[in-house]
């Protein structure tokens, strides 16, 4: 089947001020206006004292809002959380779980991130959950039997049908190391989630989840890695904070 292609720019803590903020969103909005594949869809995932900045500016134009992270309440006593209520009532579509830097900076646990990804589903956020092995995992040869751990529990007793569920396969030893992971690499690890997938749900549902590559991807690079048959899009880092380098990417991925 088809599936349609998604380009998620995780700005991460960045960037630093209001205005920049800004001047990056309309800077990218403008840039792909009337320009880009109408089946490739952009996401805006942002730091959450700029969601509402932010979706004021792309209110109107077919780019998507997206949260970085939530808490797995719904409301309470957990200071300096956010919750999916509050993410879906600021117009978020996406939220992106289980990054790397959640899982070793903050500790972040696979049944932890199960729980983020049940809560946004509950309240039609779009999970964007992120699995990936370490540079010695890779050298172990344990690729396969992290990536399929990580993904059967971070989706323990997580429901979807397919259409509400995006994985991303961010293999931490190529984000900011210099190494790169081949587009053929990409293309197989992002098979076998798919597989994890079918086991998980079923071959129909699989096939309509969206799986991204995330390791370093740049404008240069997107379109191997876009016409590879396992891979629907990206979650972009360090690239879509450069309007012309993201403007690029964007239109290169259609």
């Amino acid at each position: 089947m088809s599936r349609s292609v998604l380009i998620a720019a995780n700005w991460k803590l960045n960037p630093n001020t209001l205005k920049g903020s800004q001047e990056l969103a309309s800077g990218v909005s403008e840039g792909i206006k009337d320009k880009k594949s109408s089946k490739v869809e952009v996401a805006f995932c942002v730091p959450a004292i700029y969601l509402q900045a932010i979706e004021s500016i792309i209110a109107k134009s077919p780019i998507k809002l997206g949260g970085q992270n939530l808490y797995f309440e719904e409301k309470g006593a957990f200071t300096g959380e956010i919750s999916a209520p509050m993410l879906t009532d600021i117009g978020a579509k996406y939220v992106v779980l289980g990054h790397s830097e959640r899982r070793t900076l903050f500790a972040e646990t696979d049944e932890l991130i199960s729980k983020k990804a049940q809560v946004s589903l509950k309240h039609n956020l779009i999970p964007i959950v992120c699995v990936g092995e370490t540079l010695e995992q890779r050298e172990k040869n344990e690729t396969d039997s992290v990536i399929i751990s990580q993904l059967n529990k971070s989706l323990k007793s997580v429901e979807t049908n397919g259409d509400n569920l995006v994985i991303a396969y961010e293999p931490v030893w190529a984000i900011g190391t210099g190494k790169t992971c081949s587009s053929e690499e990409a293309n197989r690890v992002c098979g076998l989630i798919r597989q994890g997938l079918a086991k998980l749900y079923s071959k129909e549902i699989a096939e309509k989840v969206l799986i991204l590559y995330g390791g370093s991807v740049k404008s240069n690079t997107i379109k191997e890695q876009m016409q590879q048959s396992e891979i629907d899009g990206a979650l972009v880092g360090g690239a879509s904070l450069i309007v012309d380098e993201f403007v690029q990417l964007v239109l290169n991925a259609g």
